[in-house]
């Protein structure tokens, strides 16, 4: 099996297209007030438990990327090849919380519509705006609502430091994200890339933040060759779903 991540205020519809390339795929369809990126990652392996996907593929956009990343912490011998799209690894900035209360602000002061019409537009090319794809990225964005944003921006906030963990991952891994993402831009990718052994980076050009939707074919293409790479079947899970690994 396939399952996909999405990512702050996201659901499956932004794997759509991926969806109906690949039809053994999955995506978790929301996290629920899940309120930590472990807890979302839980959630992920209890639908991979309910699919009856013992090992499963996995790809997360964004922070769903960072939701893979806790999922591989958590049972590594289950994801047999990984996918990081549109992320990042970077601890919490000194910054970071005052800009995202700002943005939570809009919200609560002038509507969530507000919200998402600041937060969407620089997480897509310029191009990309006025193509149909954008006002379906609104209308998904608009269904998530303010409380389960303001929950979401708290797990990112809580994120755990993941810089140690990239080393360890023992799958074959694909690291992808747009030319023009102002969010994850090109150059995390590559530190993310450079710090996880053997892993394959994909930059895809013309597009932003919103990959998936922005530039399926390219996006397809390079899940296609990702699985298509050999993985090492014979690691099976010698320890119950969701336990970690004794230190």
């Amino acid at each position: 099996m396939l399952l996909f991540l999405p990512g702050l205020i996201c659901d499956a519809r932004i794997y759509a297209p991926q969806l109906a390339a690949f039809p053994a795929s999955r995506a978790v369809d929301g996290y629920g007030m899940a309120g930590s990126l472990e807890a979302m990652a839980r959630v992920a392996l209890a639908q991979a438990d309910r699919e009856g996907a013992e090992r499963f593929d996995l790809f997360g956009h964004s922070m769903g990327g960072r939701v893979a990343l806790e999922v591989y912490r958590l049972a590594p011998r289950r994801v047999r090849r990984l996918a990081l799209s549109s992320t990042g690894i970077h601890p919490v900035a000194e910054q970071e919380p005052a800009k995202r209360a700002a943005l939570k602000a809009i919200g609560h002061d002038h509507g969530f519509a507000a919200l998402v019409d600041a937060w969407l537009p620089p997480m897509v090319a310029e191009a990309n705006r006025a193509r149909p794809i954008y006002r379906e990225m609104r209308e998904m964005s608009l269904d998530q609502g303010q409380a389960l944003f303001d929950t979401q921006i708290g797990a990112l906030l809580g994120r755990p430091d993941v810089r140690g963990l990239l080393p360890e991952i023992a799958c074959p891994t694909l690291v992808i994200t747009g030319e023009l993402d102002e969010w994850s831009p090109p150059a995390q990718h590559r530190e993310i890339a450079a710090a996880i052994p053997d892993a394959s980076l994909v930059i895809v050009p013309g597009a932003g933040h919103m990959l998936p939707l922005e530039a399926p074919a390219a996006v397809n293409a390079a899940i296609a060759d990702w699985l298509a790479r050999p993985a090492d079947e014979h690691l099976l899970p010698t320890q119950p779903p969701y336990e970690r690994q004794p230190s």
